[in-house]
């Protein structure tokens, strides 16, 4: 294939998205649910099929580049407007659109006769549009751009039934946290120009290189300050501790925003960051070690949440925090390519376990809670199979794909140290009994909703299930792409990375990570034993909120951090704004300006007063004045 095409197709993979919110949002009232629908979705499919294309090319002949031209220049910076597709950022293609276009498909049946359908359709396209310009972008600078992008249109779809308060609150949250990150990243943006006087991922690549002609020996104290204000900017991104409680939130948008942006994408983009950036963040072991305490604390912490929420989207909302964890878990321990193995699969099942929970919320006409579900294999039958699929790959059975992830992540954790390794476990045994315990609640047991929910309660349409069987495909067989050599395989995605991402070689006895994956694998079949005796067999209904207590209750709320925050960041803001604008504006700033006009007011009556209307008064003065002046004259 030429060059000019393939740069045409480059070009096409953001544009057609971009393109789709220009029409949508201009001629919103004058387009059809369906056309729209079906129009929105269309983009999406050729962009990933553009997308492919580009996966062939890079398989057998390396990377893209496609500059478009000199975005700007001051004294020795210069940012170019230019793309990039090598092999990383192939794959975020591949999983962007393609997620991306199973999302707008199973929408077009989940928004049916929504106010704002259109509008929908035109937020999720822009979307699209930020989040690929993201991951093509050549630079940091143009990746800031998608960066904050992505940002904008969570807040948008988060917020998108603004007649709500509630979920306007939600969408503020989520901005306002971001924000903290995003500034933390920006920061880092600029200490790392000042190190390393430029911007370009190829440039900053090779100034910690030592292959290459351009490397120099790092100033540690200055690469550890860079890398962990980048780290902090993928904390907010990626909903992590202290700057995750905006994602649980989040789910106050349409469960299709849920899937897409705060389950299969845009919460990647933290992790996806830091492994662009792998050369100069393996320089700074102090962050590693950070992030590796971050990541796998904030995995157990969420965890530990999930197991009492009774919401089932907040359920997958602290899943997807706990996963998150886990993948950064992973880049601490120097795991690139497991953390990206695992954000692939990731996006395969914790997608399908929300668009599976939005067809369970949209059979059951909005209800979220579980508690008031239950038997509900026998009425969404496609839904409860996918879901169950789902689940088992979530939980990491073998042969799903989750098993092959966090296997790969374990056994990394294992080489750096077996304390890390039992940690790991954890966390996946709380995966195991959260979702255990959701599956059960939701899917098997007796009916407890109304007689009248359940006359209504109904299967969702093919528009909507066909997209969860494809994901359901992916969740089961998505193992495959990186199989270990325990299994015969030869893991092709790590070696397809390769040429952007260090391998991390394991030197593991065959006959330990036989062990290891013999005693994971047993404690987690454990675990979910455990759980589905609990709320199965026995038909364990969880407690409502006014019957919990102790440990359960404490869980439940979420260890109380969204009111610890609100106590002693949020209300002494409050109150500081309140002493600024009622101190210091009203009495200080107005008190000044007000005083200067009052003055002049004062000084103007008072000169006033001379204007008297007699003309000898007048003379009297212009004389004063004229020897005034001859005074003036003489003295000098």
């Amino acid at each position: 294939m030429s060059q000019n095409a393939l740069n045409l197709i480059t070009l096409l993979i953001p544009a057609l998205p971009l393109l789709g919110f220009v029409i949508h949002i201009l001629f919103r009232d004058k387009i059809s649910e369906k056309i729209a629908g079906y129009h929105a979705t269309a983009w999406i499919v050729i962009s990933f099929v553009c997308s492919l294309i580009l996966f062939n090319h890079v398989r057998s002949e390396g990377a893209i580049h496609v500059q478009l031209f000199e975005w700007f220049s001051a004294g020795d910076l210069s940012i170019p407007f230019a793309f990039q597709v090598d092999q990383l950022s192939v794959i975020m293609l591949l999983v962007i659109t393609g997620i991306g276009s199973l999302i707008h498909m199973y929408s077009i049946g989940y928004m049916h006769g929504d106010d704002g359908f259109n509008r929908f359709f035109s937020y999720l396209n822009l979307f699209i549009f930020f989040m690929l310009t993201l991951v093509m972008a050549n630079n940091y600078v143009l990746m800031f751009v998608g960066w904050e992008g992505v940002g904008l249109c969570s807040y948008l779809l988060i917020g998108f039934w603004f007649k709500n308060p509630e979920y306007n609150k939600a969408a503020n949250k989520a901005f306002i946290m971001n924000r903290i990150g995003d500034l933390a990243m920006l920061l880092g943006l600029f200490l790392l120009y000042q190190y390393a006087g430029t911007l370009t991922f190829d440039g900053v690549s090779a100034r910690f290189d030592p292959s290459s002609p351009d490397y120099f020996a790092p100033d540690t104290h200055m690469v550890t300050a860079i890398t962990m204000l980048l780290f902090i900017g993928a904390c907010g991104k990626s909903a992590q501790i202290p700057l995750y409680t905006w994602l649980p939130d989040a789910m106050a948008g349409p469960t299709p925003v849920s899937a897409l942006i705060h389950a299969a994408t845009m919460v990647t983009a933290g992790i996806y960051m830091i492994v662009r950036s792998n050369l100069m963040f393996s320089e700074a072991e102090l962050t590693m070690q950070v992030i590796t305490v971050v990541g796998i604390v904030t995995s157990i912490f969420a965890g530990a949440i999930a197991l009492k929420q009774n919401d089932i989207k907040k359920v997958l909302a602290y899943s997807t925090v706990s996963q998150l964890g886990l993948m950064f878990f992973a880049i601490g321990v120097g795991a690139y390519e497991a953390a990206m193995f695992h954000l692939v699969t990731h996006a395969f099942f914790k997608a399908l376990l929300f668009l599976s929970a939005g067809s369970v919320i949209h059979g059951m006409g909005g209800e979220q809670d579980i508690r008031k579900m239950g038997g509900l294999r026998s009425y969404m039958k496609v839904t409860h199979w996918v879901f169950g699929f789902g689940v088992l790959a979530i939980m990491a059975v073998p042969p799903f794909s989750g098993f092959f992830s966090k296997d790969t992540i374990l056994a990394a954790a294992y080489v750096k140290s077996p304390v890390l390794w039992v940690i790991g476990l954890v966390s996946g045994l709380f995966t195991a009994y959260y979702m255990m315990r959701l599956y059960a609640v939701v899917f098997q047991g007796q009916p407890r909703m109304s007689e009248h929910t359940k006359a209504h309660i109904h299967e969702s349409p093919s528009v909507m299930t066909i997209p969860l069987m494809v994901l359901c495909a992916l969740s089961i067989v998505g193992g495959l792409m990186n199989i270990p050599e325990l299994f015969g395989g030869n893991k092709s995605m790590m070696h397809f990375l390769e040429g952007v991402v260090p391998i991390h070689e394991h030197h593991v006895a065959v006959s330990t990570e036989w062990m290891l994956m013999a005693i994971a694998s047993v404690a987690i079949f454990l675990v979910i034993f455990i759980a589905h005796r609990k709320y199965r067999i026995n038909w364990v209904v969880p407690e409502s909120d006014a019957e919990m207590s102790g440990a359960g209750k404490v869980l439940n709320h979420k260890f109380y951090v969204d009111e610890l925050y609100e106590m002693a960041i949020v209300k002494p803001m409050h109150m500081l704004s309140n002493f600024f604008y009622k101190i210091i504006d009203l009495k200080v700033i107005d008190g000044v300006v007000n005083g200067t006009a009052q003055f002049t007011t004062w000084c103007a009556g008072q000169l006033r007063l001379i204007q008297t209307g007699t003309v000898s008064f007048y003379l009297f003065m212009m004389a004063l004045g004229m020897g005034a002046i001859v005074l003036f004259i003489y003295l000098m």
